[in-house]
Parts: C-alpha cells; structure tokens; sequence
C-alpha cells in the first residue's frame, strides 16, 4: 500500500509541469480523496496481530477443555472401579454375614447339646443313688429340639401358611433360648405372622419388640418399615409417614430405604 501510495505521487509531481492550475486543483482534490479513503480502509482492516493471538488463546482454551475431558473421563472410570470394588465387599460382607449367622446357630446347638447331656447325667445320677440294687430304668428320655430345630420348624409353618403355629413356635423359641443368636429373627417372624394375619395392631406391638430388644439387628430395618405398612393399613397415615421416614433416615442405604422411599413417593410425602 505504501509504494502504490509513492508512485501515485510521483506520478502526479511530473504531471504537474504539463496541465494547467484548475486541473492541478482537481488532481489535489482527488489525491486528498484517496488519502481519505486509505485511511478509512486502515480502520476498517482488523488488527492481525489481535486475531493471532486470540487464535492462540482459543487454541490453549481448547487444549484446557481436552484435558478436563480426559480428566472427567479419568475420574468416571475411577468412580466405576470403586462402584465395583464396594460392590465386591458388600458381597464378601454378605456372605460372611451368612456364615457368622450359621456358625453362631452351630453355637447355639453345641451349647444347647452340652447342657442337655449335663440334665441327664445329673438324672441318672439321682436314679442310681436312689434306685434300688439291681434294677435300671431302661426308659429313654424324649430328646429336645435343639435351637437351630425349634427355629426351623417355626420358620416352615409359616413359609406354609400355618401362622399360628408358626407363632407359637417361635415364642416356645423365645421361652427356651431367649440368648440364642436368632432371637431378633424368631421375634420379627412373630410380627410378620399377625402381618400376614392382618391383625395389625398386634403386628405392629411384635415388630416394635424387635426395634426394642434388638436395636442393631440387621430385621430393624424391616421391623420399621413393617410398622409403617400397618399404619397405612390401619389408615393412620401420619403415624405411617413418620415410621417411613425413620427407615430412609435411619437406614439409608438398605433396600427397605428405597421400599419406603417408592411409599412415601405415591403418598405424596
């Protein structure tokens, strides 16, 4: 632009000497037009240098941006190993769970067993001090179920539908083995009995036994939530949305949580 600007000069400073002083005015007025019109071109063309380096800081944002991605991309195939891995424990939890609750009723019959044998011996004993010389009573004792039995049979009767024996059963548990480690058990299937029953007043004064004896029992959770359905029976909404909300609050990272959620989610909270 500057050279095509000198030749125009030049061009017109050896053609002054030829045309007369009107044109030269004209030809004045004509190069002050053109300079008029370089300069508003100057101003119209944007500064490149400004662009360049828009350009790089744009190209830096989107480098930032790549590297956020990757870093988002990074930590959500972290977060899904972590999914996995607690899924894992939870798993290796359950069955050890699984396995304490069996080595515990295997407890609770070598125990039972023990004490058993010791009632006889001490019987026997008595016979032979009192019985008289030669004679021997060869009568056998009926055996005793032992604690993991009692429970059983209770448990079958009411996977059968046979709720008051089931009842039954498991309160002649309590009343034999009232330490035993499925007594939390045995007292929530009581209140499941008068559940199925509808008698929900009474369910809801046998799950409250559990909530009361067995605070930490792993049948709490069920034993709140339980209360909460017999309420909505009894239509005594309040008190059911209150007991809900216990089970979300105080459990919430059961299933009976998300059971009490998808409840209170139809009664509108």
């Amino acid at each position: 632009m500057k050279n095509a600007w000198t030749g125009l000069v030049i061009l017109l400073a050896a053609a002054a000497g030829c045309v007369p002083q009107a044109e030269m005015v004209k030809m004045r007025s004509d190069l002050n037009d053109v300079r008029a019109q370089v300069n508003e071109v100057k101003t119209r063309v944007p500064d490149v240098s400004g662009i360049q380096k828009k350009q790089d800081q744009l190209e830096e944002n989107l480098k930032g941006s790549s590297d956020l991605q990757q870093r988002i991309a990074d930590q959500g195939a972290k977060h899904d190993q972590l999914v996995t891995d607690l899924q894992i424990l939870q798993g290796k939890l359950e069955e050890n769970n699984f396995r304490i609750k069996e080595l515990a009723q295997k407890l609770d019959d070598r125990s039972f067993q023990a004490s058993e044998l010791a009632a006889r011996v001490e019987v026997l004993e008595k016979k032979l001090m009192t019985a008289p010389a030669g004679t021997a009573d060869a009568k056998p004792q009926p055996k005793a179920p032992s604690p993991s039995e009692a429970y059983q049979q209770a448990k079958t009767d009411y996977d059968k539908g046979n709720f008051d024996l089931s009842i039954a059963g498991f309160e002649n548990y309590l009343k034999q083995f009232p330490d035993a480690s499925q007594a939390d058990s045995a007292q929530y299937w009581i209140g499941e009995c008068w559940y199925s029953k509808k008698e929900y007043d009474k369910a809801i004064e046998e799950f409250q036994k559990v909530l009361k004896s067995h605070p930490k029992s792993e049948k709490a959770p069920g034993a709140r939530l339980k209360i909460g359905y017999s309420y909505l029976n009894l239509k005594k909404n309040t008190a059911a949305k209150d007991h809900l909300n216990r089970v979300v609050k105080d459990y919430p990272n059961s299933k009976e949580a998300e059971l009490a959620k998808e409840k209170l989610r139809k009664l509108g909270k």
